[in-house]
């Protein structure tokens, strides 16, 4: 039990899926080398939308994964959630039985199950309501990952769900560095998962002008920062991080990946999809991460940005880094620009990739930043990814309807 004093925490396993590999390690190795996880949409019928590009995870067989019954009662974003934390779970040597009652889980999502809500909605129009699949809410419910994930491990103490848009995952990893030092529990799993590569969803977003329509060069279509950016690319994922008391896991021989340092979690209240143009939301949040680790600004020596690759978010936080660091800027990279915008993952996917980096001593690049736009103005690591001695590393994520959370992560 906790004794009230100061708690560190240190993440043990990581695990990820992504459209750039099925685990955290082929995940990383695509990123370094640059490679686009972008294409033309599989799985439905893209003739007639605007939109008929994503960041899909391909070749994944649920089936094969979790057996014909039990694939059939998980939505694909519990599905996406389980994998990687399976990674994650195992990578940590988490032995939850021997003490379930102080392991958590926190998970966001951005939207939840859209796939089944979609085929549920069709089942209903096409054959009537007594076709519905029983356990079509179960499967659409957003906090459901989290409830899998704690059924899967026998986790049973503190679970929730955070939905906050895109900064989702990013504040699950913060609420659960927090439920840690506050005594609550003495590890938990903790991450997000994003599955709505849908018709539906690309329809939602291409109707409001927020989605590249560089059909014709998928590839080169999400290009944070970039003069020519038109708007960011859907991309599906999940990644998971334990993360544990540091004393409890140093005792356990539990592998150190890195330190969790700091949180900062602030709102916008200016907009329902637009970011406040001076940046403040999210100069606040960073700030505020750099404060919660005991740190001066300078010494963060990498920012994983938020960087969707629209004009209005990409603009604002430059601006906001600019504001902070004036103009001599830590690196700065978008990996959404390999994997696209995975929406409520983002923040987790792009928390692994932060301790990737102070793990490798590489920087992984923006592609497709071939024209920085002066609006932009910071030091990017464009193009290809950059050694770099780096000891402490920042992820920011930025959501519709204003919330804006940062991470601050320690080499172990």
């Amino acid at each position: 039990m906790w004794d009230g004093t100061a708690r560190r925490v240190v993440v043990t396993g990581v695990g990820t899926i992504s459209p750039l590999g099925h685990t955290a390690d082929s995940t990383w190795d695509a990123m370094v080398a640059g490679r686009s996880g972008v294409g033309l949409v599989e799985g439905f019928r893209r003739e007639d939308l605007p939109v008929k590009i994503a960041a899909q995870v391909r070749d994944f067989d649920p089936v094969a994964v979790f057996g014909k019954r039990q694939a059939r009662h998980l939505d694909r974003v519990v599905q996406l959630a389980l994998v990687a934390t399976r990674e994650a779970v195992e990578g940590a040597k988490l032995d939850v039985a021997a003490d379930p009652h102080r392991v958590g889980v926190v998970y966001g999502t951005g939207i939840g199950g859209l796939h089944s809500l979609e085929e549920g909605h069709r089942t209903l129009l096409e054959r009537g309501p007594d076709w519905i699949n029983p356990y079509l809410l179960p499967m659409l419910i957003p906090n459901m990952a989290a409830g899998q994930i704690a059924m899967e491990w026998g986790i049973r103490g503190p679970s929730s769900c955070t939905v906050t848009a895109c900064s989702a995952s990013a504040q699950a990893v913060g609420e659960a560095f927090d439920m840690i030092r506050l005594g609550r529990a003495d590890a938990v799993v903790c991450g997000g998962a994003e599955a709505s590569i849908t018709r539906l969803c690309i329809s939602g977003f291409a109707a409001m002008k927020a989605t590249s329509t560089r059909n014709d060069d998928p590839e080169a279509a999400s290009r944070p920062f970039d003069v020519g950016r038109d708007g960011f690319v859907l991309g599906e994922a999940a990644a998971t991080l334990v993360i544990e008391e540091r004393e409890l896991a140093l005792r356990r021989g539990a592998p150190i990946l890195a330190e969790v340092a700091g949180y900062g979690t602030t709102s916008d209240a200016y907009h329902v999809t637009s970011p406040m143009p001076d940046g403040d939301g999210a100069m606040r949040a960073m700030l505020a991460a750099c404060e919660d680790a005991g740190i001066e600004p300078s010494e963060v020596g990498y920012i994983n940005a938020h960087g969707t690759s629209t004009p209005p978010n990409d603009r604002t936080e430059a601006l906001a880094v600019r504001r902070i660091w004036g103009d001599v800027t830590p690196p700065m990279s978008s990996t959404k620009s390999m994997t696209g915008h995975t929406l409520g993952a983002a923040g987790a996917l792009e928390s692994v990739t932060c301790i990737q980096a102070l793990a490798s001593g590489v920087l992984p690049p923006t592609i497709n930043l071939e024209q920085v736009d002066p609006d932009c103005a910071a030091d990017h690591v464009a193009l290809a990814a950059r050694p770099a001695d780096v000891q402490v590393a920042m992820s920011n994520s930025f959501g519709f309807g204003g919330h804006n959370a940062s991470l601050v992560f320690r080499r172990a």
